[in-house]
């Protein structure tokens, strides 16, 4: 999608959009446009599209008008993302090469301006590569956008909401991409070159590194794939020299059968997105590096595939993590938590963070618990997990904070190792946090995202269309903005 900005419409374009605030009318209107809206229960909220089409002395043309909700609501941001978003959602296969879009009639900022842009942006994302019949009618024909009336300063807030919407796409594409193409190897080679160029340091450790390094829990979730497994980091100094960097780390399983403990058949193709977490941290470091951040940050991700190989790890088997302590695998389908414990203390070893926060499709007892609707949040740091609750709130991208006890830790003692990897049915995201917990250094502060019902969506949302979301992608970096910088 082109974003271009015109001080007056170019000529032969028949899409014509404008947003408008809930409410208001603007007087230019044509009486029969504001007739029509009226009639058909326009109210100019959040999201709500009106459209007609009217004669001009150019022709024929057709207009949209898109609501951007209140003006004093709170959320006033994300409220026009929905506008823009609206009009992508309306118009993106309407067989229209271009729009018109007049942002001088809401009365808003440079940066409110560009969040309507970033909402069309965001919802025109679309992953067709693999559609080789296609019907006309159903390609995205909407290839560019002429911004008139922009205020003052929306230039320079797009120039950075664009470096946002490239990290959410590109944590779209990784999620979206299928397991045949999307494995540890290819995962890091599409992360060099979307980083190519930028500024930021990208470090790679092969089998044979985290073999010496004693990797043995990340290592056993691989050991059954014919796909090495690899771990990743994305290094970004772009704040002052020695202060200690912020580290997010991310789950990359970039597909799981659960391995022996073998998932049921149907929904497993749905496992390609276990790698979530990891295309959020990517995504996330893409904006950070794109927009120039001024703050210290680096992105982790251990990257394996859980497949039921004769050579994958049993059921009863122990594993020495990197940090020294054992875990007894009573279940391989748990694997998450493994391949996230050595990536944690490889990650503290390396780079002694200020502070780390994990974003993980961790466990179906998050779906369960929380739906579709919000990020569980884990914290051993009340400020951490506050300010993470924020930063998310201000994108869209929800938390909602469980709790972390001695009574939960105690659930996963293993008789046999110094942990168990699973602990009883109840409790079963809290558990898994409490067995990461185990792995996060006394004084740093930690948070864990199972973000496991947020990552993909079987409908459309504010700005995305069915599959993927980008989801932590925006918070991540909302966060850094907001608290690092």
């Amino acid at each position: 999608m082109k974003i271009r900005f015109s001080d007056s419409p170019p000529a032969n374009v028949r899409l014509y959009a404008r947003i408008l605030n809930q409410g208001d009318m603007p007087s230019d209107l044509d009486a029969a446009l504001v007739d029509g809206a009226n009639a058909a229960r326009f109210k100019g909220s959040a999201g709500q599209v009106f459209e007609t089409f009217a004669m001009q002395d150019d022709g024929l043309r057709w207009i949209a008008l898109a609501g951007a909700g209140e003006t004093d609501a709170t959320g006033r941001r994300l409220n026009i993302e929905k506008a823009g978003a609206a009009l992508a959602a309306k118009y993106l296969l309407s067989g229209e090469s271009d729009m018109v879009l007049d942002l001088g009639h809401a009365d808003l900022s440079g940066v409110e301006a560009a969040a309507a842009l970033f909402g069309l942006r965001l919802r025109s994302w679309r992953l067709d590569t693999y559609r080789t019949k296609l019907p006309a009618d159903k390609r995205p024909s909407l290839e560019t956008i002429h911004v008139v009336g922009a205020p003052e300063g929306t230039n320079e807030a797009w120039t950075e909401a664009e470096a946002i919407a490239r990290g959410v796409e590109f944590t779209r594409t990784l999620v979206t991409e299928p397991a045949n193409k999307l494995y540890p190897e290819s995962f890091v080679a599409l992360c060099e070159k979307a980083f190519e160029g930028t500024g930021a340091e990208l470090i790679v450790l092969d089998d044979d590194a985290m073999e010496k390094l004693g990797m043995g829990a990340l290592l056993g979730v691989g050991q059954g794939s014919e796909r090495p497994s690899r771990m990743l980091a994305i290094r970004w100094n772009g704040g002052t020299d020695g202060d200690k960097p912020t580290v997010f780390v991310g789950k990359g399983v970039t597909f799981d059968t659960g391995g022996i403990s073998l998932k049921p058949p149907p929904g497993m193709e749905d496992m390609k997105w276990d790698m979530g977490g990891a295309g959020a941290v990517a995504g996330a470091m893409l904006a950070i590096v794109g927009r120039k951040a001024k703050a210290n940050v680096i992105g982790v991700v251990g990257l394996v595939e859980n497949m039921p190989d004769g050579k994958a790890q049993r059921p009863g088997d122990i594993v020495t993590t990197m940090s020294g302590q054992t875990v007894e695998v009573l279940n391989t389908d748990a694997e998450g938590r493994l391949v996230l414990c050595d990536a944690l203390h490889w990650a503290q070893e390396e780079f002694d963070p200020a502070r780390i926060v994990d974003l993980a499709t961790l466990t179906g007892a998050m779906i369960i618990a929380l739906g579709n609707e919000h990020g569980g949040m884990f914290s051993n740091d009340d400020e951490l997990a506050g300010q993470l609750a924020c930063a998310g709130e201000g994108v869209g991208d929800k938390l909602w904070r469980l709790p972390l006890a001695p009574a939960y830790d105690k659930l996963i003692d293993s008789p046999i190792a110094d942990m168990k990897n699973v602990g009883p049915r109840e409790a079963g995201s809290i558990t898994a946090a409490q067995f990461l917990q185990r792995f996060v250094k006394k004084g740093t502060p930690w948070a864990h995202l199972d973000i496991a019902g947020m990552v993909w969506s079987t409908k459309p949302g504010h700005s995305w269309d069915k599959g993927a979301t980008g989801y932590g992608a925006r918070l991540l970096d909302r966060f850094v903005k907001e608290n690092v910088e």
